[in-house]
C-alpha cells in the first residue's frame, strides 16, 4: 500500500468533505463521473496504477472525483486552469523515472512522501527527498503508512525515531495496513465507498484524520488557490 493509495483515498475523503453530498445525489454523481468536482487525481505514473483503479471504481458504480492521465508531466500546469480545490498527482513509484518525477514536482504546491515502517525503506525515503524534493525547496511532509498494528508498535517506532533524527516534517496521522485498503482497486472502490462495518470504519478513519491534519477540504480550501499536492512514492 503506497502513494497511489493515498492519492486515491486522500481525493476520496477531500470530495466527501468538499461536495458532502445526500446519498441519493452522491449515487448519482458517482454513476455518471463527476467531471464538475472540486477534486481530482492526475496520474504521471507509466505503470497507470490509479487508471486501472479509476476504471474499476467507476464500472462498479462511479468515481467520486475528476481524473485524469498526464502523459507529459509539463501539462500538469494547464490543469490550474481548471478551477479544482485540490489535484492530487500520483507520480512514478521511483527515481528511475526521475525526469518525469522532477516535472511533476515543478508544478505541485506540496509533497506527501509515503514511508513504510521498515528499514528497507529508509534509504529509498532518504534519497527521495535529498536529491529531489529538498534541492526544489517544496513543502513536504512524510506519512508512514502501511503499519499492521498486529505487528506491534516497535517498527512504528522507529521509523518515527528515524524521520524525526532526519529533521523530515511527519504527519501524527499513521495509515494503518488493512485487507480492505489492499483489495480496495480489484473490487472497484475507493474508502468512502467500503461496506459498512467496523473494519472498514476504521480504514476510513486513518485518511479522514490525514486529510484533516494536512487541511484538505478545510475553511482554507479555496478554489482560487488550486493546489496541486502530489503523492510520490519513496518505498522498495
Amino acid at each position: 500500500m503506497g502513494k497511489t493509495t493515498l492519492a486515491m483515498n486522500l481525493a476520496a475523503v477531500t470530495y466527501d468533505v468538499l461536495v458532502n453530498p445526500e446519498p441519493l445525489l452522491r449515487a448519482t454523481a458517482e454513476a455518471v463521473g463527476d467531471p464538475d468536482s472540486p477534486v481530482m487525481v492526475a496520474s504521471t505514473d507509466p505503470q497507470a496504477s490509479s487508471v486501472w483503479w479509476s476504471r474499476r471504481v467507476e464500472r462498479e458504480g462511479g468515481l467520486p472525483f475528476d481524473f485524469t492521465q498526464i502523459e507529459d508531466p509539463a501539462d500538469l500546469r494547464k490543469l490550474r486552469k481548471l478551477g479544482k480545490s485540490h489535484i492530487f498527482v500520483d507520480t512514478p513509484g521511483s527515481l528511475e523515472d526521475e525526469r518525469i518525477l522532477v516535472a511533476a514536482l515543478d508544478e505541485c504546491d506540496d509533497v506527501l512522501v509515503p514511508m513504510l515502517p521498515e528499514p528497507l525503506a529508509y534509504d529509498p525515503s532518504a534519497r527521495t527527498i535529498q536529491q529531489v524534493i529538498g534541492p526544489r525547496g517544496i513543502p513536504f511532509r512524510v506519512v508512514v503508512n502501511g503499519w499492521d498494528p498486529r505487528d506491534g508498535v516497535s517498527d512504528l517506532q522507529q521509523t518515527a525515531q528515524y524521520i524525526r533524527k532526519m529533521g523530515w516534517p511527519m504527519c501524527n496521522s499513521v495509515v494503518r495496513r488493512y485487507k480492505v485498503h489492499t483489495r480496495a482497486s480489484a473490487n472497484g472502490l475507493v474508502v468512502t465507498q467500503y461496506p459498512k462495518n467496523r473494519v472498514a470504519m476504521e480504514a476510513r478513519e486513518d485518511f479522514f484524520r490525514l486529510a484533516l491534519e494536512l487541511g484538505y477540504g478545510g475553511a482554507g480550501s479555496s478554489v482560487a488557490s488550486q493546489p496541486h499536492d502530489a503523492v510520490l512514492s519513496a518505498e522498495v
